[in-house]
Order: C-alpha cells, then structure tokens, then sequence
C-alpha cells in the first residue's frame, strides 16, 4: 500500500524541553491511523510540525514522498493536508456558510485585485465556492443552520463546522486533533460514523484523541507515545494488549 505521509526520526526542542524525540511512522492512503498518548506526549506538537506551525530541529516530513520540511502552512495546506485544532478555531461573528466559504477561498485561482473589481471570473468562483460549502455543510448535517452565527452553534455542531471546514479544500490528508473533546456519547458516536464517511470519499485521516472508545472503533493502525517518543505502533487489538502501553496510558481496564 502506498505511504502518503512518512515521518522520519522527527525531533523537536523547545529549549531544554524535547517535545518529540526520534519519532517514526508511516501514514498509508485511505487509512485512518490515531496518535494516542497522555497530555503531553508530543501529539498536537506533531500536527504542528506536519502543518508547518512549527519547524522540526531534526528528521523529514514527506508528503506524497516529497519533503515538507521547512514549508508555510499555507503552501502545506495548497498541498492537499488539512486540519481541525484541539480548540475550536471558528469566526464566532461570521455565519455557518462563510466558515466553510473562506476555508474554501485558498483553492480559487483569482487573485486580490480581481476579486476586488469583482470581475466575471471572481463571480463564478464565489458560486461555485457557495455550492461546494452548502455541499460540505450537508455532508456534516449543518445545512439548515447556513445563515446562523457560528457563535450560535452548540459546541457539537461548532466541532462539525470546524470539520466542514478543514474538508472545503478537498484535501487528501486530513488531521484531526481530538474532535470528540468536549462531545458527549452520542455525538462522539455520530463524529465516528462521519470520519467513516470521511475516508470512503477517498481521504486519508490522522487522527488525535482521548476517547478510546472512538480511537479503537475506527482506527487502522495506532501510535503510542509516551513523553516525546514513540512506545508502541499497531493496530487497535496489538495495541490494547502491549504491556508497556497499559502500563504507560491504558491502564489495567476492569
């Protein structure tokens, strides 16, 4: 199977802190692969680094086996990789809709002048980005509340418009950094069966979280880190029965 992402011995320090240390995986196209950990472990400073929020101190990042290293995360993101973040990122004042449309925005080819003379090709664009938001707010159920505020949304549906959003560039690589955070039982169960939808549409996710219950449904194949570095990899049933992952996270269960 083809590795879409690679990451190879990736480092990083903040200072004396060693967020990541020496860590190794491969992400296969049309997996959905989970990054488990307790707080800490270097999960969310691994999303960074994939995005380019921040910038490796050593080891490579290739996507579609070309090196990312050192790249903005808007060249990243032009690239076909896409995230959601631990806290949700919306326009509080802006409607549902123009979420999803300036998430949109980064694929259109017209540039600042043109759109603002408002010319014929600029206009088509605008329908066409109007459309395929209506079309990503319907995928995630949000289509009726396309005119509220997104400030006005339960914290549920804001987590689905942040998804909506991360998903109007059409990427191939989508990061999810804890979505089920903050959901209750049945959300959580509803985000599952979605991110299920999500990859038989063709795209491959990484994924973040603390809910196990989700991570062990869905997932492929799992990443164990524990203080920076990588203790374990495989799939949910190896995973659940590593002794150094029980003692580190999983703990004994019932």
């Amino acid at each position: 199977m083809e590795s879409i992402l690679e990451v190879r011995n990736l480092v990083k320090r903040f200072g004396g802190l060693v967020a990541v240390s020496d860590v190794s995986f491969r992400v296969q196209r049309g997996q959905i692969k989970a990054i488990i950990g307790p707080n800490g472990a270097g999960k969310t400073t691994i999303f960074n680094l994939i995005t380019g929020v921040d910038s490796p101190t050593a080891g490579e990042i290739r996507f579609k086996n070309s090196e990312i290293n050192g790249l903005k995360p808007h060249e990243i993101a032009a690239k076909g990789i896409s995230r959601t973040f631990q806290n949700v990122q919306l326009f509080d004042n802006m409607t549902v809709l123009e979420n999803v449309m300036v998430g949109r925005h980064p694929r259109t080819v017209s540039g600042l002048l043109s759109s603002a003379l408002r010319l014929p090709r600029t206009k088509s664009e605008e329908r066409a980005i109007h459309t395929a938001a209506m079309e990503r707010l319907n995928f995630v159920g949000l289509d009726s509340s396309s005119q509220d505020l997104a400030v006005n949304l339960p914290f549920g549906q804001q987590r689905l418009l942040e998804l909506a959003r991360a998903l109007a560039t059409d990427p191939e690589l989508l990061l999810l950094d804890e979505p089920a955070a903050g959901l209750n039982s049945f959300e959580a169960g509803l985000l599952a069966d979605l991110i299920l939808k999500i990859r038989e549409h063709g795209t491959t996710i990484l994924l973040v979280e603390h809910d196990m219950e989700l991570v062990m449904d869905i997932s492929d194949e799992i990443v164990v880190l524990n203080y920076g570095k990588k203790i374990a990899e495989g799939t949910p049933v190896e995973v659940q029965n590593d002794q150094q992952v029980i003692n580190a996270y999983l703990g004994e269960g019932p």
